[in-house]
């Protein structure tokens, strides 16, 4: 502009406007449409001499303006977000918002935001802005702080420090921590929409800087619990015995009768048929509401069976006998 090259420098300006949107681009750019309009002809028609011998030389082709991937409508809300002074503003709710209302939000925004999937001159930050406040808003703890705080500057009544509100660099700076996210905006993208956690690195907010750390505490927190589960493993047989042991107990009921005498089977009966006397408790006539004739003959089933085996082993132990006499 001070050598006079007007055109040039317009020129400049309209691709820089393009590229990144500023209000002095614009200012300059209507600088230069005034002049050029209160220029006299005389005046422009005796452009200095580096003009001269600019024009002399071969202009180099133009290249074609290349077409805003980006619309108005989201160069507006980028804009808004970035001159926004309040984490609820940024997310678009209100104070009283639920859990579940600040995520389904939260995942609009961040879709919407993502400087893979939105090309407009400072979405990056903006995405950033959005990723920090619902970092901050979802944390109980973080939450009552900032709104006990707001974005103002807030001196610690326990003497560490101040704080000072960005919400485009992790909220609350400052020794004491303050209202801040623990996690990256990119990183708690990934664990809504990514499948996960951070696998190897997190990043926490330490001293007013973003610092990396390695995942130690957790693999030595699996490595300590490993022996633990495993002998669990090892003692569940057992235990499922014990635990079936103490089912069978509880459920299975005694029997009916016994063809032995005992304190439990001390009253003495006779089935109508074979006279076989058979042993109930005390209270059989008026506990017990089955068939009786039923009840009978099955204990003379089994008395059969008893005589049977009886006669079986006698039968082999006199064999036995007269084998080992010979």
């Amino acid at each position: 502009m001070n050598a006079g090259e007007r055109d040039k420098a317009a020129r400049l300006l309209r691709k820089a406007e393009k590229m990144y949107p500023t209000e002095k681009a614009q200012s300059l750019l209507e600088l230069l449409n005034r002049l050029g309009e209160s220029t006299p002809d005389g005046a422009r028609s005796r452009p200095s001499a580096r003009a001269q011998h600019r024009r002399s030389e071969p202009e180099e082709p133009r290249a074609a303006p290349e077409e805003a991937s980006y619309t108005k409508e989201q160069l507006e809300e980028v804009r808004r977000i970035k001159v926004c002074k309040d984490y609820y503003e940024i997310l678009g709710v209100s104070k009283e918002v639920t859990d579940s209302e600040l995520k389904k939000k939260y995942r609009k925004l961040a879709l919407q935001f993502h400087p893979d999937k939105n090309k407009t001159p400072g979405a990056g930050e903006a995405f950033k802005a959005i990723g920090n406040a619902f970092a901050v808003l979802s944390d109980t703890e973080k939450r009552k702080q900032y709104d006990l705080y707001g974005n103002e500057d807030v001196r610690s009544s326990r003497g560490r420090g101040h704080h000072h509100y960005d919400p485009t660099h992790g909220g609350f700076e400052g020794q004491s921590g303050g209202c801040e996210a623990d996690v990256t905006a990119e990183e708690l993208f990934n664990m809504f929409f990514g499948g996960g956690m951070p696998s190897q690195n997190i990043y926490m907010r330490r001293n007013g800087r973003w610092t990396r750390a390695q995942q130690q505490h957790r693999a030595r927190q699996e490595r300590e619990e490993a022996p633990t589960s495993s002998l669990v493993l090892q003692l569940m047989p057992i235990l499922l015995l014990i635990f079936m042991s103490m089912m069978s107990s509880w459920f299975v009921s005694d029997p009916l009768y016994s063809l032995q005498p005992s304190s439990k089977y001390s009253m003495v009966r006779r089935t109508g048929t074979l006279k076989v006397p058979y042993y109930v408790k005390p209270d059989f006539s008026t506990e017990y509401q089955g068939s009786l004739y039923r009840l009978e003959a099955e204990v003379e089933e089994e008395y059969v069976r008893m005589l049977r085996n009886a006669c079986l082993k006698e039968r082999t132990y006199k064999e036995n006998m007269m084998w080992r006499a010979r």
